[in-house]
């Protein structure tokens, strides 16, 4: 997956929705699948984009036992995608798991897919870490627990906020990988609480952004998807000056 274009997150519904805005595309791109996707379509909708040449984000965030969530990942690695994760709240024993059932799911002289941990969703303040989740520690030490765990797994990196990507490059090194949604042209009200530009995530040592409304719901996609790109790459030519 080419890191100096954004991910598409492709939050819809309906096939001729989503068909539509990709027809708008002339060039291949970086593409997240979520559950709202994946579930209605499956691994036809993977299929699809694979030959059209996209490169797949498949994000289903996987929470459950660790048994059952290395079978799981031994199925989805066998789709040839190009990212999968799971959810680090799930505990280190089953982000072992889910890297055993990667490895065992990816093709003899096939490519392994990045495997990635969600530390905490871009959608929770700090508000509700303390009230609902009931935890004492700080929004930055709750991600930095859970990068850390995720390291331990030997997981390929997390997917945080890109508030929170300086800090675990500098806490955990720069071959830990940072996947960051929570990407905003301008400061918006919406359900992302922790959110930032293009051009500050790429100088916060983002390595992967993920932009999905600012796009998809953009009047003109693609020129939305251009700015962002266009963003996002002169913040990595100036992040790699320094």
């Amino acid at each position: 997956m080419d890191a100096s274009k954004p991910i598409i997150a492709l939050d819809f519904q309906e096939i001729d929705q989503l068909n539509e805005f990709l027809n708008q595309f002339s060039e291949p791109l970086n593409v997240k699948i979520g559950m709202e996707l994946y579930y209605t379509t499956g691994t036809q909708m993977v299929e699809a984009l694979q030959n059209r040449g996209h490169d797949i984000f498949l994000d289903l965030k996987l929470h459950d036992i660790p048994n059952t969530v290395k079978w799981a990942m031994k199925t989805l690695a066998k789709q040839g995608v190009a990212m999968l994760n799971v959810h680090a709240m799930g505990g280190q024993a089953m982000m072992e798991a889910a890297r055993q059932g990667i490895e065992k799911g990816t093709g003899e002289g096939a490519k392994r897919p990045v495997l990635l941990a969600v530390t905490q969703l871009t959608s929770t303040s700090p508000e509700q870490l303390k009230n609902e989740q009931l935890v004492e520690a700080t929004m930055a030490e709750s991600v930095n627990h859970l990068a850390k765990l995720t390291q331990q797994a030997q997981l390929d990196g997390v997917v945080c906020s890109p508030l929170e990507a300086k800090a675990i490059k500098e806490k955990f090194g720069e071959d830990f990988l940072t996947v960051t949604p929570g990407i905003r042209l301008t400061k918006g009200q919406d359900d992302q609480k922790r959110t930032a530009t293009p051009y500050e995530a790429a100088l916060n040592g983002c390595d992967y952004i993920v932009v999905g409304r600012p796009i998809t719901q953009a009047k003109d996609p693609v020129a939305a998807y251009q700015a962002i790109k266009a963003e996002w790459q002169k913040g990595l030519a100036e992040n790699a000056l320094f």
